[in-house]
């Protein structure tokens, strides 16, 4: 009786902190933010929106100054090679055909080269707006007592008490009054020598 009484004793101690534990995780008090709207109406976002577009429109720009030339060029060198119907082109054909060939890769490689840049742009302006969300997360939930915070888009319904929009908004434009649209310079790629 004595070693069931012990028994118990113990299983009720190792029993009652995991009881204790599990009564200590508080109530969940819940905000809702609508990214979308932070992203769109944010001071520094709007700007940098405006300038990343800007970016796009010079790159489109780019293409079609590039496209001309080279298209007037194809058909050019077309009609030469039409012309000749079915010979072996000459030297100075073969040539252009080359040159023509040159060209419109190096047109490519600018594009893509521009293309990506823009690319690392758009991920810096986010990265940027994105280190100081968090924080602003943070505060914006302590302020109102809060241990949770989820994205509208992640809901299915919500009061309109539980919207921190507005406070996270203000918080971010007051934190972020603009970010840089450009990118620093990619790392450069460092070859390894290859160990035998």
């Amino acid at each position: 009786m004595k070693t069931l009484l012990v028994s118990a004793a113990f299983a009720a101690a190792i029993l009652t902190p995991s009881v204790a534990l599990a009564q200590a995780v508080p109530a969940a008090v819940i905000t809702v933010v609508d990214l979308d709207r932070i992203t769109t109406e944010c001071t520094a976002c709007k700007t940098a929106s405006a300038a990343l577009r800007a970016q796009v429109t010079s790159l489109q720009n780019r293409e079609k100054a590039l496209a001309t030339p080279l298209q007037t060029e194809q058909k050019s060198i077309q009609a030469a090679i039409d012309a000749l119907q079915g010979k072996e082109p000459d030297a100075a054909l073969q040539a252009r055909v080359k040159a023509f060939q040159a060209k419109q890769q190096q047109g490519a490689q600018e594009l893509q080269t521009r293309q990506l840049q823009i690319q690392r742009n758009q991920a810096y302006v986010s990265q940027q707006i994105s280190a100081k969300l968090g924080p602003i997360y943070q505060q914006v939930m302590q302020r109102r007592g809060a241990n949770v915070m989820v994205e509208q888009g992640a809901t299915l319904a919500a009061a309109g008490s539980l919207d921190v929009t507005n406070d996270v908004l203000a918080a971010l434009n007051a934190a972020l009054p603009s970010v840089s649209t450009t990118a620093p310079a990619a790392p450069a790629a460092t070859q390894q020598p290859q160990g035998r």
